[in-house]
C-alpha cells in the first residue's frame, strides 16, 4: 500500500475547512482523509487558537460571517481542483 503525501496546501486548506465546518470526520471524510491524520495536523498548527470572549454581538456576527465566507471559498477551491483534475482527459476517470 502506498502512503500518500499531502503538501502544506492541501493541510492548510484541510485544517481550515475543518475549523470552517467544526467537524473533523465529515471533512475527512469528504476530502478522503484519515479523521485522525486530520486532527493531528490541527493539533499541530499553531493558529487554531480562535476565541470570542470579550467581542460584542457585532464583532461576533462578524467573525460568523467570516468563518462563512471562508468556508464557501474553500469549497470553491476545492470544487476548481477537482475540475482540473477530471478535465485532464489522461483516461484515468473516465469508464472507458
Amino acid at each position: 500500500m502506498d502512503r500518500r503525501v499531502f503538501d502544506a496546501s492541501f493541510k492548510r486548506m484541510a485544517i481550515d475547512l475543518s475549523h470552517a465546518r467544526g467537524s473533523v470526520k465529515a471533512v475527512a471524510d469528504e476530502l478522503g482523509i484519515d479523521p485522525g491524520r486530520l486532527s493531528k495536523w490541527r493539533q499541530k498548527d499553531s493558529s487554531t487558537v480562535r476565541s470570542t470572549e470579550g467581542l460584542n454581538d457585532e464583532q461576533k456576527e462578524i467573525k460568523r460571517l467570516q468563518k462563512e465566507l471562508k468556508e464557501a471559498q474553500l469549497e470553491r477551491d476545492i470544487l476548481k481542483k477537482a475540475i482540473n483534475i477530471f478535465s485532464r482527459g489522461d483516461g484515468r476517470y473516465t469508464d472507458s
